[in-house]
C-alpha cells in the first residue's frame, strides 16, 4: 500500500486517542504515539486492535511490542499485506 494512503487510514484509526492535537496534525512517519500524541497504554491496545480490523490482518505479540511510532506501523501493516 502506498505511504499516503496508510498514513491517511492511520491517522483516522489514531484521531480518537490522542492526546496532542498539535502532533497530530503534524503526523509523519517519525511521530512516536506515546511521546508525541501522548496515546497511553490502553489507547495504543485499541490501535491496534483497530488497525487489525481495518487492514483485516493479525498482529502477534512481538508486532505489537515494536509498533511504537508511526513508521513501524507502516512497516509492520504493509509486510502484513504481503504475506
Amino acid at each position: 500500500m502506498k505511504n499516503e494512503a496508510l498514513i491517511s487510514k492511520l491517522k483516522t484509526i489514531i484521531k480518537p486517542y490522542i492526546q496532542d492535537e498539535e502532533a497530530f496534525e503534524n503526523l509523519s512517519e517519525e511521530t512516536d504515539f506515546v511521546k508525541d500524541l501522548k496515546i497511553n497504554s490502553a489507547n495504543l491496545v485499541d490501535i491496534i486492535l483497530d488497525i487489525e480490523d481495518e487492514f483485516d490482518i493479525r498482529l502477534e505479540n512481538e508486532d505489537m511490542e515494536k509498533m511504537l511510532d508511526v513508521k513501524s506501523a507502516m512497516t509492520i501493516v504493509n509486510t502484513k499485506l504481503e504475506a
